[in-house]
């Protein structure tokens, strides 16, 4: 067989292979990140619809199982343990600096801050009046600027059957402040997100539009100098401590700070939601996917 015949069909080969559901890692090239020998374990499957993946000082890693109305709890032990029922529908999550969860509260299109007594703070209720679309996912910048994602899904549990607000947009709600502020409204249907832990640039995920966006972010919270990142979407995102930016569909996809390709890693299930880096030593990828959640052990950690 000729070398380039031989070449096609290990190219074939790949192609087919990365469509199938599998505990194995893609024929993708390795390129270090993730452990040897390591390949996705299933820590349970008993979740209708998991999301949110968001880690505290310690490792643990809290995610949301939107459609029972639960936030759960993933120790750096290994154990799983309720954290909250009756969690306002809890879609994505993030730890603000004080050790707060921040929920994206789904039921009533609310921001919610969770402390750790489990007592509850709304930050965000409406805008003018108007509730928000469906906060979805979220991050804090290091000064302590809450960025969200707001589109429109319809919930079987809304009385509402249309959006109040016009478009799908990205906002800020500012340190101290009570009225969040659109920095981005030209997304089809913005969903993912996550900054640069020195909080100078910000990666939204347009799902619908399949694309992925970089802005700078000002010294005002605006955001500007818009990139196209990659052709390609995704539900949420989580980025290592080496740059490389980690998107979630079929499977995790990893491309590199230039917008390269490097990894992917199939899941065997039927949408991979969210991911975010846990543990002790911020080395565990955590993987929330439809009805179950992952592990897998990597080279590179995640960002504090």
């Amino acid at each position: 067989m000729k070398f380039s015949e031989l070449m096609l069909l290990l190219l074939l080969c790949c192609s087919s292979y990365a469509l199938k559901a599998t505990n194995d890692r893609s024929c993708i090239t390795d390129t270090g990140i993730v452990a040897d020998g390591a390949t996705p374990r299933l820590v349970a499957r008993n979740f209708s619809f998991t999301e949110g993946p968001a880690t505290d000082k310690k490792g643990n890693i809290f995610f949301t199982d939107q459609p029972n109305n639960k936030i759960w709890k993933f120790g750096t032990d290994g154990q799983l343990s309720l954290f909250m029922d009756s969690a306002g529908r809890s879609n994505g999550l993030y730890f603000d600096k004080k050790g707060n969860l921040l929920s994206c509260a789904d039921e009533q299109n609310q921001l919610w801050s969770i402390n750790r007594q489990k007592k509850i703070t709304v930050l965000i209720n409406d805008l003018d009046g108007k509730k928000l679309n469906g906060p979805n996912d979220l991050w804090v910048a290091p000064r302590g600027d809450i960025y969200f994602t707001d589109p429109y899904y319809q919930r079987k549990w809304w009385t509402r059957t249309k959006p109040e607000i016009d478009k799908e947009k990205v906002y800020v709600l500012m340190r101290g402040s009570k009225t969040p502020v659109a920095v981005v409204d030209s997304l089809q249907r913005p969903n993912g997100i996550v900054g640069t832990p020195d909080g100078k640039y910000l990666y939204v995920a347009d799902i619908k539009g399949n694309k992925v966006y970089k802005y700078t972010i000002n010294k005002d919270g605006s955001l500007s100098n818009a990139q196209l990142f990659v052709n390609m979407g995704s539900d949420g995102m989580t980025l290592d401590n080496q740059g490389n930016l980690y998107l979630t569909g079929r499977g995790v996809t990893v491309f590199n700070s230039n917008g390269q390709q490097i990894a992917h890693i199939d899941i065997p299930e039927k949408w991979t939601a969210n991911v975010a880096f846990g543990g002790m030593h911020r080395n565990i990828l955590f993987i929330t996917a439809s009805e179950a959640v992952y592990v897998l052990e990597m080279k590179v950690r995640g960002i504090e």
